[in-house]
């Protein structure tokens, strides 16, 4: 199977340093279930390209499986993994360019944070639903895809398509991003996997996703595919996904999952209002759970209600889910948001599309750029700031900082405060011990740690703070995520 990478800029033969490997030089890698070979075809600084080659040994493949499966026939040694790009490919990408993945490049530090003009083609792609699902999975990150059926003999047109695709792709992305997306979307389109999945496949898309897939149309799709539809590792990533992206939606709503095979005694992520989802599948399907990031727009709402807030900002609006509900609601006679990501703030607005609202919102409206380390005074003037889901990003040294900004010079009436909950952790199947529910996030606290932050905040600014869970309070480890209200007034 192959996948050609090529870039046109300026000088292309970069390339090679964002890849760690040199264009000069042919290197072969050996893999689990065959050799993968990297080179480069042409490398000049008006275009470079690099491929991918991967050989794959059919009895390698088998034996690596660890046993031979229950009813083997000679399909297990001939079939098509040695010519379509599919699992294999993404394996053999995480393992030969596993640095260009984590977005690092020594020789040229600023050039791997930089969106650079790419071509990808694969010429040999299974794509269950055909090219249209190709389209639909990679149009929404950017890229301009050109989807080709490949017919099953040229000759003989009358027998139709086959269910391979011959895929190019053009657009101005990072490279890391672009690795990362094929990693994830190439078992995706093929629909089926070289191995079993396990519980940590769900950090692997979790961090392979971060920044693409929390906010894809397509996320429930590509999600339950990558998981090969089983329910509980789904329903996991999907709510850690919307730890990130603070969703609205229930994808679960939209098809049946296979029940994985092994006995399941508890999935805290089927959350409904009244308690932990249970029961049989029909029961799920006529009461579909709401998801913890639409229990937690709720409360903050319900929050921004009960202090009788007016004028909102949201520090931190990210893609802008919150501040579309703000606008919904009349109480709100002026809407902020910001953030300090730029894409951040054209994606909300892009969403948000201003310029189609009816006037009485679009005037109620900002979305602005600005850090929450620096005193900034647009931040000023509000009745209440809200930070949803904002301080586990932060640096804790730097928490101060943002401390003095908010509390210190913007000093709205009111902040609300969201934040998770580490000891929960352990009731999601599939988060290692130890491990945070999103590679982004700096700290994750306990409630004690919580509650002593804000004491130390209410202390200095003068603030009086509250707390609320949100989500099912578990008597053992409380709530999935956990809110503090504070007021001026001073105490605790």
């Amino acid at each position: 199977m192959l996948l050609t990478i090529s870039t046109m800029m300026s000088p292309a033969t970069d390339l090679g340093f964002l890849l760690f490997k040199h264009p000069g030089k042919v290197q072969a890698f050996e893999q689990a279930f065959g050799t993968a070979h990297v080179f480069y075809p042409e490398a000049s600084d008006e275009r470079c390209t690099v491929a991918l080659l991967l050989e794959v040994d059919p009895i390698r493949l088998v034996r690596s499986r660890g046993k031979t499966p229950a009813g083997f026939t000679l399909g297990q040694y001939v079939n098509d993994r040695p010519y379509a790009a599919s699992s294999l490919l993404s394996s053999a990408m995480a393992g030969v360019f596993r640095t260009a993945m984590r977005g690092r490049c020594d020789a040229r530090p600023e050039l791997a944070g930089t969106a650079i003009p790419l071509e990808i083609e694969l010429p040999a792609l299974p794509c269950r639903g055909g090219p249209g699902v190709a389209v639909s999975l990679f149009e929404p990150l950017g890229w301009q895809v050109r989807a080709e059926s490949v017919p099953l003999d040229k000759e003989f047109p009358a027998w139709g398509d086959s269910r391979y695709v011959r895929l190019t792709l053009t657009g101005t992305v990072r490279l890391a991003d672009a690795l990362n997306q094929l990693y994830v979307l190439l078992p995706v389109l093929d629909d089926s996997k070289h191995y079993w999945v396990a519980p940590d496949e769900v950090d692997k898309l979790i961090r392979a996703g971060d920044g693409w897939l929390a906010g894809h149309p397509e996320r429930g799709r590509i999600t339950r595919r990558y998981l090969a539809d089983r329910r509980t590792l789904v329903r996991t990533a999907l709510g850690r996904l919307a730890e990130v992206d603070d969703a609205v939606d229930n994808e679960l709503e939209r098809g049946p999952i296979e029940e994985e095979p092994a006995p399941h005694t508890g999935d805290p992520m089927a959350e409904t209002a009244g308690g932990t989802a249970g029961g049989t599948a029909e029961d799920e399907l006529a009461a579909p759970p709401v998801p913890l990031a639409e229990r937690r727009v709720q409360a903050v709402i319900e929050a921004l209600h009960a202090e009788e807030a007016r004028r909102v900002i949201d520090l931190g609006c990210g893609s802008g889910k919150l501040l579309r509900r703000l606008l919904q609601d009349p109480v709100f006679d002026r809407v902020t948001g910001a953030d300090v990501s730029h894409r951040a703030v054209t994606i909300a607005l892009r969403q948000l599309r201003p310029e189609r609202l009816p006037r009485p919102q679009a005037e109620r409206l900002t979305v602005f750029q600005g850090a929450l380390t620096y005193t900034d005074e647009r931040f000023r003037g509000y009745d209440a700031a809200v930070l949803m889901e904002v301080i586990e990003h932060v640096d804790q040294p730097r928490l101060p900082a943002v401390e003095r900004v908010v509390f210190g010079d913007a000093r709205p009436r009111s902040v609300i405060v969201t934040t998770p909950n580490v000891e929960y952790n352990v009731r999601y199947e599939g988060l290692a011990d130890g491990a945070r529910r999103h590679p982004d996030h700096r700290f994750e606290w306990t409630r004690a740690e919580f509650r002593e932050w804000a004491g130390r905040v209410t202390e200095t600014y003068g603030y009086r703070a509250r707390f609320l869970p949100v989500g099912d309070d578990d008597p053992e480890v409380g709530s999935p995520t956990q809110l503090a209200v504070f007021t001026l007034g001073g105490g605790t």
